[in-house]
């Protein structure tokens, strides 16, 4: 991440760190000379797991591959922002903490659609598990290639 001020450049290696002193609003007096030597100073006591906990979405329930979820994802039309809700199957999860997605699949007018959302996005406001399913697999990119019965997946009780 680079920023230049004041015909200098200041390199940001940590994309988190700019996001960070963005959210805490500094002011632009920080990229001079003083202000740069303060900086480090201040970053050295976080780390990258602290700046990650900041940002992460902690009403999340248990989400596992073979899940069928109800998503509400946060639209903006205009000036008006409402909730769109989605429902599907969970066939990929990948990454952990704050770059966690995952893919859900479902079939809409005969035409699968996938899409892949960000778990812990500002945008996505809930998230409710309806039915577990067991599978034996991480990724479940088999369903692409099967049509209506057998895309079944055995329901887990527990």
């Amino acid at each position: 991440m680079l920023i230049k001020m004041h015909s200098t450049t200041y390199t940001f290696y940590n994309p988190l760190v700019y996001d960070y002193l963005v959210y805490l609003k500094f002011d632009h007096s920080i990229f001079s000379n003083s202000g740069i030597m303060k900086l480090k100073n201040n970053l050295n006591l976080f780390s990258q797991k602290d700046l990650e906990n900041k940002f992460l979405n902690k009403n999340l329930p248990v989400i596992r591959v073979g899940d069928t979820i109800k998503l509400g994802v946060s639209i903006t039309e205009g000036n008006k922002e409402r909730v769109q809700f989605t429902e599907g199957v969970i066939i990929a999860k990948k990454n952990s903490g704050l770059n966690a997605t995952i893919t859900l699949r479902r079939v809409m007018q005969g035409v699968g659609v996938e899409r892949v959302y960000l778990l812990h996005s500002p945008k996505l406001k809930s998230v409710e598990v309806l039915r577990s399913s067991k599978v034996r697999r991480s990724k479940l990119y088999y369903l692409r290639l099967r049509f209506g019965k057998a895309t079944r997946l055995q329901q887990r009780f527990d």
